[in-house]
């Protein structure tokens, strides 16, 4: 049975994929995505099947994409880190020249949320946007 890691369950629910789950990072400065594999039990990519794995790389690559169009980042990155958080979840970034952050990682930077409506309005473009290109 899948289960979130508690960290992850504090993310808000875009939409499930074939293999992943989407959730939002509610973090104003950067548009900020995860895709979590809904198996349980999977720390590293290699606890996937090769199969899973294709999956997992074709899932990420529509949602960076996704991202990339819809708020034009002048990097987007992504990354697997689970030092941390023990379950496998890949982070989808957008970075923008003089962020908060940059060009330095994100990792550790204090965030300011989006507004109710803000979080809400990323949350349906992001939706949509994933939605429309499953089709």
């Amino acid at each position: 049975m899948f289960q979130l890691h508690p960290a992850l369950q504090e993310k808000t629910f875009i939409c499930d994929l074939p293999l992943c789950r989407v959730l939002l990072e509610d973090n104003r400065a950067y548009p900020w995505i995860f895709l979590v594999p809904r198996k349980e039990g999977v720390k590293n990519m290699l606890d996937l099947t090769s199969q899973e794995r294709q999956t997992l790389m074709q899932e990420i690559e529509l949602c960076e994409e996704v991202m990339y169009r819809l708020f034009q980042p002048n990097q987007t990155n992504v990354a697997a880190i689970g030092n941390i958080t023990p379950q496998l979840h890949v982070h989808i970034i957008c970075r923008f020249v003089g962020d908060p952050a940059w060009p330095g990682v994100v990792w550790g930077t204090k965030g300011t949320p989006c507004s109710p409506a803000e979080k809400e309005k990323r949350l349906m473009l992001i939706k949509k946007e994933i939605e429309k290109c499953q089709k």
